[in-house]
């Protein structure tokens, strides 16, 4: 008996020992973090001169939390929203959706994140991804496999979860259907278009330029129509023999809503997803009655409001890249203090693929 008591005490102070181990490790990490950092904040909403690149002071992780040390962020149309205030936030907020990095604390109650894990993550400002650390919670992170660089990383989960919400669960695309996807050379675009192309659909992409026509094609388009020049609604129904699309995936908004209705066929789907080219006016519910349409306006984080439902549509797109079935093309990368260059460059529909932020 007295053997067994030695015994139980011995393991009770092992035990006890590597608990301190653990919860040093993760203090040893927050005493040796900069007390101020370099992060790009709104002062008053606007054009591209409200981003403000400030000193504030690193944010401590809540219970939940996981503090990064971001290597690099993800630039994303809704950033220019909050930049302008279409989309308000709280006063002074660091803006930026998401991020990749190494996990440098841990908040209480995070148990699947340890300190010196690699990430990604999404985020919602105002403790925002354009910044040298960032607060994200434990529930909307995943551990970046080391085969995916930091750049990459950071272009995983917004555009890929949206693209992949929007073919799997917004209009599960299947096998015959013909989708359309606006701005088929973008971020986003590419990944429908991939995505809808892997699940059996006839993929047909607007681009501007024979360029981003190039891209569109590479990207898995059967068929690519230059929207400066030619009459998307028309070159649609010639295709389909006058069927006309199943499903329209238009993230530009406002110049392209008349045209993705135009290009549906009977019972077919618009599924707004974005404002590129300005929020869209009052609909007239009328109109959808001629061809029986049904219209959807979405939002990444309607699809991902719990634990699981971010976990599942995580694994799914982290599936879909390892796979090589989406491949993350990364179009140009900024440094933090140039980020006015890189809202310019989005905006002026410049890009093809993502645009990397790196703090």
């Amino acid at each position: 008996m007295l053997g067994l008591r030695s015994y139980t005490l011995t393991a009770c102070k092992l035990l006890s020992k590597s608990k301190l181990i653990v919860t040093q490790s993760r203090k040893m990490a927050t005493s040796a973090l900069p007390q101020t950092m370099k992060a790009i904040r709104i002062h008053t909403p606007g054009g591209v001169e409200a981003l403000s690149f400030d000193d504030i002071e690193v944010p401590k992780p809540s219970k939940g939390q996981i503090l990064v040390q971001n290597k690099a962020a993800g630039l994303n149309f809704i950033d220019t929203y909050h930049r302008s205030g279409l989309y308000p936030l709280p006063p002074l907020p660091t803006i930026g959706v998401e991020g990749a990095g190494v996990v440098v604390e841990v908040g209480e109650d995070v148990n699947d994140f340890a300190v010196g894990d690699r990430v990604a993550y999404i985020t919602r400002p105002p403790c925002g991804s354009y910044a040298s650390f960032t607060t994200a919670t434990a529930a909307n992170a995943i551990r970046l496999p080391d085969s995916i660089p930091f750049e990459q990383g950071a272009s995983i989960l917004l555009q890929g979860m949206t693209a992949v919400s929007l073919a799997t669960l917004a209009v599960p695309v299947k096998q015959g259907d013909v989708v359309l996807v606006h701005a088929a050379a973008g971020g986003t675009g590419r990944i429908i278009a991939a995505v809808s192309r892997h699940l059996g659909a006839t993929v047909i992409g607007t681009v501007s330029t024979e360029e981003k026509a190039a891209v569109a094609r590479e990207a898995g388009c059967h068929h690519v129509l230059l929207y400066t020049k030619q009459n998307v609604a028309e070159e649609v129904m010639k295709i389909t023999h006058g069927k006309g699309a199943t499903v329209s995936f238009d993230g530009v908004g406002k110049d392209t809503f008349q045209v993705s209705l135009d290009a549906l066929g009977k019972n077919g789907t618009l599924v707004s997803f974005g404002n590129a080219s300005g929020k869209v006016p009052p609909v007239d519910i009328f109109v959808l009655v001629p061809k029986h349409l049904k219209l959807m306006r979405t939002s990444l984080f309607g699809f991902i409001s719990t634990a699981e439902e971010f976990k599942a549509l995580s694994s799914r797109t982290l599936e879909l890249v390892t796979s090589g079935v989406v491949k993350l093309e990364i179009f140009k990368t900024f440094p933090l203090d140039q980020v006015a260059e890189a809202h310019k460059t989005l905006e002026g529909r410049l890009s093809t693929g993502k645009i990397v932020i790196l703090p």
